[in-house]
């Protein structure tokens, strides 16, 4: 399957060259050792820059390449599979840049394009110290008072847990613009701390984390910096708004910070199985063993394919992103961090030390990880934005309504992804989710293919059951329709099941619009064909819903030989057909039957 956005980030893979190489600059080695100084990857960096990855962060209007998120998921994961540290230090500038791309004019979008695709960091600046997520009580201000106010904002104020905010040289800042704050009293600026008075802002020390240890998470404080009035971004006041509808991309493109982490942890935990001897048998042929890995491996393609249609509908189904991206921001790191607890408990003591399973990566990628989850909206965010918008989810359910059309596009890997328009962002899903509205169409299909291919019939059986926890999930989401404040803990969790009946309902929407295209490959070819990790991925919702399991352990078996296949083939474990730059582990004993009948 020739799938141009993998092939991009399958290319700056290999320009990265093998990470098991301690003579590369992007090494495991070298990664390990900057995390021990706690120092930032600027060599790192600089390396990306080489290759060009600050273009694909500028979209083409403005000078750079980016003209598909689905690519820029592609990139930062590969970046994520190696270091974690590397992908939300340099990744952040891409952050740092979207409210621009969201609402600034198109001088603003050109000027900072040249920066971003000159190398320069930027940083994006919402929280304060004593106020966390809650941006509405912001106490960053501009003092309009003063004599120079006509000309420039004084800025004054402190932001803090900022990453980047002492390396970045440009700043996309939510202020306070109107003393009283509320909704529409704030702005946001393009601070350009090159033209600032070096007397007037000053930079917090960096803040020493547990992981992500080399980030540059710092703060920095203003004393009256006077800031250009051009700096303004957007309209005076509707800075909560752009911040909002901007972290609808950055929410999205964090997914692939979780894919990444979660390929290298079941990397690792799959080698170490290979590996490990336990009372005369290899780790790897015990039941216990295999279950783990297995369910990790069905986990890690769950979430693939969530962020893959997740990432294709910022194109295609923007006026619903408000949905998308608070499902796949509090689905993907709160699954992968339970993919690297389970596999946790696989490596026992080894997860947590130095120096002695592949140097200790597996106990860096699961501290590194934790943070994820928190930055760019933490979990009860997203799950109330969700709860918010239950009315017109609910409504559109019932009639079925929402983007259908462009769901469809997001599921199906061989259509062209229509340009970006930011316009188009909203706060709230007005018709409901097209992806839920689809889903129906999607059973019946798979029902239909199951009458010509009776392989499919388990995971026929499993959509038709999600199908039914939908409608009861939808009936349950009615109760607490209109709450807006005081959220009662019931309707978060009502809004947890709502992220996995809205994961299932795009795992049925991309197999049954992709299948035909990703099953002629010879790689990943039998994981889609026979429905393998659609079946496997639709097991694990439904059992996380409360349902029965939905495939017994002859599923898991096959899917497990898929993966040590794949392994052993120099193979990504990925519904794409992805090759890493790694020199391949030899794998004793490896199963050639098990090679052989699932090729990945």
């Amino acid at each position: 399957m020739e799938h141009p956005p993998y092939r991009l980030a399958e290319e700056f893979d290999r320009f990265l060259g093998d990470p098991n190489d301690p003579g590369e600059v992007f090494s495991y080695a070298r990664c390990a050792e900057l995390d021990d100084k706690e120092e930032f990857p600027a060599d790192i960096c600089r390396r990306f820059e080489e290759w060009g990855l600050p273009d694909e962060y500028v979209p083409v209007e403005y000078g750079g390449r980016l003209h598909d998120y689905e690519q820029v998921l592609q990139l930062i994961r590969a970046v994520a599979r190696r270091d974690l540290t590397c992908a939300i230090g340099h990744g952040k500038t891409y952050l740092g840049g979207v409210c621009v791309w969201v609402a600034g004019s198109a001088e603003q979008g050109a000027r900072l394009g040249a920066d971003i695709t000159a190398g320069v960091p930027v940083a994006l600046g919402l929280t304060e110290r004593a106020h966390g997520s809650d941006l509405l009580a912001g106490e960053v201000h501009t003092d309009d008072k003063a004599a120079d106010s006509a000309d420039h904002w004084l800025v004054s104020g402190e932001k803090w847990l900022i990453n980047n905010a002492t390396r970045g040289s440009v700043l996309s800042l939510l202020t306070r613009t109107r003393p009283d704050g509320g909704p529409r009293g704030f702005s946001v600026l393009l601070v350009d701390k090159r033209e600032l008075d070096e007397d007037s802002y000053r930079h917090l020390p960096k803040i020493r984390t547990h992981g992500i240890r080399g980030a540059d998470i710092s703060g920095i404080a203003f004393d009256g910096a006077r800031v250009p009035r051009g700096a303004l971004v957007g309209a005076e006041g509707a800075g909560l708004e752009i911040v909002l509808k901007a972290l609808q991309l950055t929410r999205t493109m964090c997914a692939a910070l979780s894919l990444g982490a979660g390929d290298h942890g079941l990397r690792l935990g799959l080698d170490f199985a290979e590996e490990r001897e336990l009372y005369g048998r290899r780790l790897i042929d015990l039941p216990q063993a295999r279950h783990v890995l297995a369910g990790a491996a069905a986990d890690v393609l769950l979430h693939e394919a969530v962020a893959l249609v997740a990432a294709r509908a910022v194109q295609t189904q923007t006026a619903e992103l408000s949905v998308t991206s608070a499902v796949t921001k509090y689905l993907l790191p709160t699954g992968t961090d339970q993919v690297l607890a389970d596999l946790t408990g696989l490596l026992g003591a080894r997860a947590f030390l130095k120096g002695v399973h592949a140097d200790g990566r597996f106990q860096k990628v699961e501290r590194d990880h934790r943070i994820v989850g928190l930055f760019d909206g933490n979990t009860l965010v997203n799950l109330n934005s969700l709860v918010n918008q239950f009315r017109s989810l609910v409504r559109g359910f019932r009639r079925g309504a929402g983007d259908t059309a462009g769901s469809d596009a997001a599921c199906d890997l061989g259509t062209a992804l229509p340009p970006l328009d930011p316009t188009r962002l909203s706060l709230v899903a007005r018709h409901g989710s097209g992806v839920m509205a689809g889903l129906a169409a999607s059973v019946e299909e798979i029902t239909r293919r199951a009458g010509l291919n009776p392989e499919l019939g388990p995971a026929a059986e499993a959509a038709r059951r999600l199908l039914a926890v939908t409608t009861a999930v939808h009936a349950e989401m009615e109760e607490y329709q209109g709450v807006l404040a005081e959220v009662p803990p019931a309707a978060f969790e009502v809004a947890r099941r709502y992220t996995l009946c809205w994961a299932g309902a795009a795992c049925l929407g991309l197999w049954t619009r992709s299948t035909d295209l990703a099953g002629d490959d010879p790689g990943t070819g039998p994981l889609w064909r026979e429905g393998l990790w659609l079946h496997t991925a639709l097991d694990r919702l439904l059992v996380r819903l409360g349902e029965p399991a939905a495939a017994g352990p002859e599923t898991y078996e096959e899917l497990l030989g898929a993966l040590r296949a794949a392994r052993s083939s120099g193979r990504l474990f990925s519904l794409l057909p992805q090759r890493g730059p790694e020199r391949q582990p030899a794998t004793p004993d490896a199963p050639a039957g098990e090679s052989e009948r699932t090729p990945c």
